[in-house]
């Protein structure tokens, strides 16, 4: 054992009683103790029940987690929760089951000279980490090493990374794996409303008069979001507008299923027509707003006749949507990844938050222009990963802003880059081109998940040293690595999460993880110790301690925290939406922003933005006759399959194979018959799938869920230009008979 792990070793430790051989031992595991919520107990073993956030998707649920002698044996939904109000949905149910899978990384790996990854001690593998990413940094520059991160893991670990990765080890270039869901609305509300502020608590979804869901369909993707809509008592106007029949569409009562990518265009035409009529709130857009004038010029051309020709909507179905909007008192409009992953997302969010500010729908119970986040920390990553901005809402670019969190710190502003890092699919470009040598994967799955699939595996594969630190080592990325890192899961380390509506939520340790896997935040501080920068971060003990300076962080911006005292504070609150400054006196369970109508821009007012649509970037040919659209395939899938492949009962609930939905009568076109095998083909390459014929997608466009290890060989490496995320949604393929 190292100095450092022998001195880790004296800390406060936690203990993990347990039986063996009838008698009941305790053994001491690396990480300290923290703030002692939901810990394994040292002394008294009663059964016993505690509350945490799930892991999962960007909802929040408080889980009530069952204990036995002091570990999680079982789990159940809190019924006093603000969030889930005693519902989960089944990926929530096998939150612990899937800890236990075979395939959980338990030791460090290390390439060998044969090309096997074996396991290694600590000791070996943060040797073999500091030497190979410094020697990389001597030969080939500072910036030659770069990090991928995640929105799934604490946030006091995501701050940990980016500081110690930025400050410590002089990196410049990081990104998250939240570029892939949530940077088109990052963007989107920084531009319009001068912060990352998505304004909205799920009480919106039950006190909505119209719920607009713009490729969205939260029935499956957010299930607990939904059954808040289905909460509702004001008999609201459900308008889905998808190209898809999907199971949120089912439900509507208006489905405008509009021809793909054509969504920014519908909101043009329906600002028109607003304003035609003259049913905006002038007040509202005179106290709050800018440059509504200009927008009003901008939208004139959105006639009927070219909106309708453009979506494939009819006039009635354009009337009617303005029409409800300006009947109903309070309408909400929600979105996900059917605008965030597109060519031009940023545009198409903004053309709703338009709506939104210029019927007044916003700061009011049941409005708002809503983005609903995709991971169960995307808006951790979005706040404090120092990413896509600087710890605590700050701006890498400002001088104030450096000097605030230098002093924060304690460390030389010098430490802290001047300028922002290159975007996910610039550090990929950057390793294809030879400028990056070194990539660190925490906690994502790219050789999975990133678009244009047969190529970003060739690209990681030019890496001259790849680590991934991650729970399981089968991930398709963990097998490309040179070192993989075995880190603790959800339940088994402490921390927060911050969900879609703002929420900090607890995460608890009720288990110990197995071998000798370690906390994400364990790890950071080991490599912490072995680069040499472990002093500047002598403060950050535990979770809890990071807790105390993120709210330090935050103080004075839009997202200050300061007010909330520490994990126990979020816990006995069942969780605590930013902003809660120190001078908060409001205590209620859910708050929106914008109540007082001011905006964080510096004159308070938000900005109307618009630009013309583009088209698609790859249209259907003779060749390619097909638009595919990709999206989640069931309630109990999530992403890359990572975790829900681990269940048994959660394999049940979806289909083995891939497929593809395919409209009945292309089926009779092309000559295939239900469940019969086809081959979908793009320019980027093919796959099989068992075809599903459905009216659910309409003719010339086809479906395949995202979660398959085969679907990203065939979409397009296109990205938006203000956000860079990649538009995962569309792109021309065929299809044969296999």
């Amino acid at each position: 054992m190292s100095p450092f792990l022998e001195r880790l070793s004296e800390l406060p430790l936690l203990s993990l009683i347990h039986q063996r051989d009838g008698k009941l031992t305790r053994e001491l595991l690396l990480e300290p103790a923290g703030n002692g919520l939901g810990q394994l107990p040292s002394r008294q073993l009663p059964d016993a029940t505690t509350t945490m956030v799930c892991g999962y998707c960007s909802t929040g649920c408080g889980l009530k987690i069952h204990l036995k002698d002091g570990e999680a044996v079982n789990l159940s939904p809190e019924t006093d929760y603000p969030v889930n109000l005693g519902m989960a949905c089944p990926k929530g149910w096998e939150a612990l089951t899937v800890l236990d899978a075979p395939d959980r990384a338990v030791t460090p790996l290390l390439r060998n000279a044969d090309g096997q990854l074996v396991p290694v001690d600590w000791n070996t593998a943060m040797n073999e980490f500091v030497s190979r990413m410094k020697w990389i940094q001597q030969k080939h520059g500072a910036h030659s090493i770069a990090f991928l991160s995640t929105g799934q893991i604490a946030t006091e670990e995501m701050a940990f990374l980016g500081a110690l990765a930025k400050f410590g080890m002089g990196m410049l270039h990081g990104d998250g794996n939240t570029r892939q869901c949530m940077a088109t609305a990052v963007v989107a509300y920084k531009q319009a409303f001068g912060f990352d502020a998505p304004p909205y608590t799920y009480a919106d979804f039950e006190e909505s008069d119209v719920l607009v869901f713009v490729g969205a369909n939260p029935c499956l993707a957010h299930p607990i979001m939904w059954e808040r809509v289905m909460r509702n008592r004001r008999s609201p106007e459900i308008v889905v507008i998808d190209p898809r029949m999907t199971e949120t569409a089912m439900y509507a009562t208006q489905h405008l299923a509009i021809a793909p990518k054509s969504d920014q265009t519908l909101f043009y035409g329906i600002a028109r027509i607003l304003i035609e009529k003259g049913w905006v709130d002038q007040q509202f857009i005179e106290r709050s707003t800018e440059d509504f004038e200009q927008f009003a010029e901008f939208v004139e051309p959105f006639s009927l006749v070219r909106v309708a020709a453009e979506t494939g909507l009819r006039a009635a179905q354009l009337t009617r949507f303005a029409e409800s909007i300006h009947e109903r008192e309070r309408t909400s409009l929600w979105w996900t990844m059917g605008v965030n992953q597109s060519h031009q997302g940023v545009r198409t969010a903004q053309a709703i938050i338009n709506l939104a500010l210029m019927t007044g729908n916003i700061g009011k119970p049941g409005t708002g222009a809503n983005s609903i986040t995709g991971q169960c920390n995307a808006m951790g990553s979005r706040i404090f990963s120092n990413t896509t901005g600087l710890l605590g809402g700050h701006e890498f670019t400002n001088e104030a802003h450096r000097e605030k969190v230098a002093k924060v710190l304690g460390i030389d502003s010098s430490r802290i880059p001047t300028e922002n890092s290159w975007a996910y699919n610039e550090i990929m470009e950057g390793i294809l081109k030879g400028k990056i040598k070194g990539l660190w994967v925490v906690c994502t799955n790219p050789a999975h998940s990133w678009i244009n699939q047969n190529l970003a595996r060739d690209i990681l594969d030019r890496l001259d040293f790849l680590v991934v630190q991650d729970m399981y080592h089968s991930t398709e990325t963990a097998q490309r690595a040179h070192l993989v890192l075995p880190a603790a899961g959800w339940g088994e380390k402490e921390g927060t999460f911050i969900n879609s509506e703002r929420r900090f939520g607890v995460l608890k340790k009720v288990r110990k993880a197995p071998g000798t896997a370690l906390a994400d935040f364990q790890i950071f501080k080991l490599i912490a110790h072995y680069w040499g920068c472990g002093q500047m971060f002598k403060d950050w003990t535990d979770p809890a301690a990071v807790f105390q300076i993120m709210k330090e962080l935050s103080r004075g911006r839009p997202c200050d925290i300061s007010g909330i005292g520490d994990y126990r504070f979020l816990n006995e609150r069942r969780g605590v939406q930013w902003p809660y400054p120190s001078d908060s006196i409001d205590d209620r369970e859910e708050r929106r922003l914008f109540e007082n109508g001011k905006f964080f821009h510096a004159n308070g007012r938000a900005k109307f933005i618009a630009e013309e649509p583009r088209p698609m970037t790859e249209l259907p040919s003779e060749k390619y006759p097909f638009i595919l659209l990709t999206g989640r395939g069931s309630a109990s899938q999530w992403h890359t399959q990572t975790r829900t492949s681990k269940s048994a009962v959660l394999r049940k609930l979806y289909p083995e194979h891939p497929f593809v939905e395919l409209n009945p009568a292309d089926a009779r076109d092309l000559g295939v018959r239900p469940n019969e095998w086809v081959t979908v083909q793009s320019q980027r390459g093919e796959l099989r799938a068992m075809a599903f014929l459905t009216p659910a997608v309409a003719l010339g466009i086809v479906f395949i869920p995202m979660h398959y290890e085969v679907t990203n060989r065939l979409t397009d490496p296109v990205f938006d230009p203000y956000s860079k995320q990649p538009s995962y949604k569309s792109c021309a393929v065929r299809i044969t008979p296999s």
